[in-house]
């Protein structure tokens, strides 16, 4: 390809026909455009089609948060609460998506959001959010695959088989999956996220039935949001019953519907690897709404219909490991007397620990792949093989799998506890740098006059909608530790659960401060932000995809649509 082919267009408005310097995103020494690659030897393969990305969507929206997170935020706050904070960070998580489609359609990057926002915003920004979303990514792997093993013993006690066994033969899946490409793995976390669809749906259906009294012949309806009410005024036994305790038993559920819904911007990760992601991506965007609504919302509102806040199955449910005997729809399975569903729900949320394994360290590796693309990283993590997987950068994430190893000792137990309350900020974070990057992106696109009308895809609520969204989210970063607090900072689990849960911060901002001290890298004015460079490969790539398409389609005119793309996709 011609160097000239690869430089930056003029990125600045139609009205004004000056080039403006595109920092450091022309080319490198090596002709390499930072955070997009074309090269054999370091791109990736657009191996994900639409169903997959839009499975792969869903698959970030649904896992045991829901399933078994509910349990502990019902019996916190009661079901009006839960209720309310589901919905509001619902709604946040959709402006999120929203933000990161819109740019994401604009310019697909194999860098991914990483390198959107050291593009669009401040390269010191994208290398904080990179490196401290690889971090979150390469702990989580371990904890779901440990979390796997506690759900084993449901069935096999660990007397009986050590959960090390069960994590070793997990950990071989995942990166086994991960290795053979991305087609094979989208392929597998299509039928996975499908059959968490089924199972999600299965389970709202049993809790309308049982709402009903289609069960047990107890017709339930809104009596358990009349007594023991809709809203639990005892938050613990240092904060007085009443108005101050409903309001902050309904406060620390919305940290808690918080990080449910963390990890559903992974879709942003496979923009790099998606069959014309122009389309694909915005439109498994737009159905995220309806998802956290069917989903989430729905089962929410469920859940706290069929199970009384205060009842005692549900406290010994919350005492419970990761298996069904913490999940509250298992709590009103119990109660309406319906027999096996508990076997079947286990055996489901052993598929969604796995599957959420195995998207973690899909996740660590291309983001670990986009900070080398970036430039963030060592150049050899951009190094993908024949089928386009950047082989050092999936093993080097899956070496630290073997943290799972450390949940078999009790004496290791609390110290990965720790790793893991750290990640949850982290994950807060990540969104709060999306949403800056989007309202750059739109102040800057603004600036150099690109219209509504000329982006692929753009987020209903606008800029205003990120701002929004940004409050929401720093205002639970800040005070999500606020029972910390209370009685007082000084108890040790209360100064450890501080130090645990606000640690990610300054790592953050060190992080963003001290590349800025060794790079003296800037913020990206609008008026200098580069909309073209690299532009013009996508565009290309975009057609040769459509002109395939058509060519196929003219091929076989008698060829109709799947039973997916015809009966299924236009929801899920």
């Amino acid at each position: 390809m011609e160097s000239h082919s690869m430089r930056s267009r003029h990125s600045s408005s139609p009205h004004d026909k000056k080039e403006i310097s595109s920092n450091d995103y022309d080319l490198d020494q090596q002709d390499h455009i930072r955070g997009i690659e074309t090269s054999a030897e370091t791109s990736l393969h657009r191996g994900l089609k639409a169903r997959h990305i839009s499975m792969i969507a869903i698959g970030g929206a649904i896992g045991t948060g829901l399933i078994i997170g509910t349990g502990k935020a019902l019996a916190k706050a009661g079901p009006g609460a839960i209720l309310i904070s589901y919905s509001v960070i619902g709604f946040v998580v959709f402006l999120v998506m929203a933000g990161l489609g819109e740019i994401s359609s604009w310019l697909p990057m194999s860098a991914g959001f990483t390198g959107y926002a050291s593009r669009f915003c401040d390269p010191s920004l994208g290398f904080a959010l990179g490196w401290t979303y690889w971090f979150k990514y390469i702990i989580l792997p371990p904890n779901q695959l440990t979390a796997a093993a506690l759900v084993i013993q449901f069935w096999l006690p660990r007397d009986r088989v050590n959960p090390g066994v069960w994590i070793a033969i997990f950990l071989v899946a995942i990166i086994a999956i991960n290795y053979f490409g991305v087609r094979f793995f989208g392929e597998f976390e299509f039928w996975l996220s499908s059959f968490k669809v089924v199972v999600i749906i299965g389970v709202i259906l049993v809790s309308l039935v049982i709402t009903a009294g289609g069960a047990d012949g107890h017709a339930r309806g809104f009596e358990y949001w009349r007594s023991p009410g809709a809203f639990n005024g005892h938050f613990n036994d240092y904060v007085p019953e009443g108005a101050l305790g409903r309001f902050l038993s309904f406060y620390s559920t919305l940290v808690t519907a918080t990080f449910a819904f963390l990890g559903t911007e992974l879709v942003g990760v496979t923009v790099g690897e998606a069959q014309n992601p122009r389309k694909t991506i915005p439109r498994a965007i737009k159905l995220t709404f309806y998802r956290i609504v069917v989903f989430y919302i729905v089962s929410v509102f469920l859940v706290g219909m069929i199970v009384p806040y205060n009842d005692p199955k549900l406290a010994f449910a919350n005492t419970a490991s990761t298996s069904a005997a913490a999940s509250p729809f298992v709590v009103a399975i119990e109660l309406a007397n319906i027999d096996a569903l508990p076997h079947i729900l286990n055996a489901s949320i052993l598929l969604f620990v796995f599957s959420a394994a195995n998207s973690d360290l899909y996740i660590a590796s291309r983001t670990l792949y986009g900070l080398a693309s970036d430039g963030s990283a060592p150049a050899i993590f951009r190094k993908t093989d024949s089928r386009g997987v950047p082989i050092y950068a999936l093993f080097t994430s899956a070496v630290f799998g073997l943290l799972g190893f450390l949940n078999v000792s009790d004496d290791s137990k609390e110290v990965f506890t720790y790793f893991v309350n750290v990640t949850t900020i982290l994950g807060l974070l990540s969104w709060i740098s999306i949403l800056v990057t989007h309202i750059w992106f739109v102040r800057a696109r603004k600036a150099q006059g690109l219209t509504d009308e000329m982006m692929p895809y753009t987020a209903p609520l606008g800029i205003w909608g990120s701002y929004l969204a940004l409050f929401i989210c720093v205002l639970v970063a800040i005070t999500k530790n606020f029972d910390a607090f209370i009685p007082s900072i000084s108890v040790k689990s209360n100064y450890t659960a501080f130090i645990t849960g606000y640690i990610g911060i300054p790592v953050y901002l060190a992080l963003i401060f001290g590349h800025k001290f060794v790079t003296k890298s800037k913020g990206v004015r609008p008026h200098e932000c580069d909309f073209y460079t690299g532009k013009d490969i996508i565009d290309r790539e975009e057609e040769e995809f459509l002109a395939n398409q058509a060519a196929e389609r003219a091929a076989h005119p008698d060829k109709g649509r799947s039973f997916y793309r015809k009966w299924v996709s236009w929801l899920f």
